[in-house]
């Protein structure tokens, strides 16, 4: 795919079953070093009272990344902050000389926000802004300078969601920040086609990740596997294809996005949604 020696970031990449994860590691299976990020070394819980396992976060990723022959560094980042971002990228620059890809994939955990919107408290909302859209303005700034500044023919990936493209109810934050994402996206996309870079957005449907976790909550706020993959279910078959997404699902399009065959597409919302969404 052209990404032999390239080097990609990728924002919110600790969790163990989210779309951070899986991109790293299809993207080092094509000889990328991997420049690492989350806001926590474990990536975002969404139910703390999920058993934790034994998963490494941050770090287990970044050993999958050296199995797979490829460097990989990592770091705390909180995508809401300027100066955290900056310094991710100067250390990556640091570290690989170069910054080729980038990969806003950082999002906030459903939370305070999944309410009507007549009962949505402005620190909810602000906190799904601010990292969702805010995050990948930031995250895309710096990179984008870094890109320019080096003459890299780069490739910027946003990840939105089929909530960019209609809304849901009790999901007005979640919408907002999403279509916003859809929006910066086609803004950014037309100011970097004269260098070369280009800028995309992926919107999944629901997707079989971490961030589902809740469906596994009790009334009492303990976590049940079982009604958690009983949901994952009902939900699925409601789709198309019979299924929900998958991060591989995901990674594959991320991975066709950043490679050289995808060098004449910028500006583009592609769904993977299994036919839930067509528009």
């Amino acid at each position: 795919m052209g990404l032999e020696g390239k080097v990609a970031m990728i924002t919110g990449s600790g969790g163990e079953h989210g779309f951070g994860r899986a991109i790293a590691r299809r993207l080092a299976t094509e000889g990328c070093d991997l420049v690492l990020t989350d806001v926590a070394s474990t990536g975002t819980k969404v139910v703390a009272a999920k058993p934790s396992g034994n998963w490494g976060g941050l770090d287990a990723v970044a050993d999958e990344v050296k199995k797979a022959g490829r460097r990989a560094i990592t770091g705390l980042v909180d995508v809401r902050s300027t100066a955290q971002i900056d310094a991710a990228v100067r250390e990556a620059l640091d570290t690989f000389g170069r910054l080729d890809i980038l990969v806003n994939n950082a999002a906030a955990p459903p939370g305070a926000d999944r309410v009507p919107v007549i009962e949505l408290g402005e620190e909810a909302w602000s906190t799904v802004l601010d990292v969702n859209l805010k995050g990948t303005f930031l995250g895309s700034r710096a990179v984008a300078r870094a890109m320019l500044e080096r003459n890299v023919r780069g490739r910027i990936v946003n990840i939105s969601s089929n909530c960019g493209k209609m809304g849901y109810p009790k999901l007005a934050a979640y919408c907002a920040s999403k279509f916003g994402i859809l929006g910066f996206t086609q803004a950014l996309a037309m100011e970097l086609a004269p260098h070369g870079i280009t800028v995309n957005a992926i919107c999944p449907g629901a997707a079989d990740t971490d961030r589902l976790d809740y469906l596994g909550r009790r009334p009492d706020g303990s976590f049940d596997a079982a009604l958690r993959g009983q949901q994952i279910r009902m939900r699925g078959a409601s789709v198309p294809i019979g299924r929900l997404a998958t991060a591989d699902d995901v990674a594959e399009v991320a991975a066709f996005l950043v490679s050289e065959s995808a060098e004449y597409i910028t500006g583009q919302a592609i769904n993977v949604a299994g036919g839930s969404i067509m528009h």
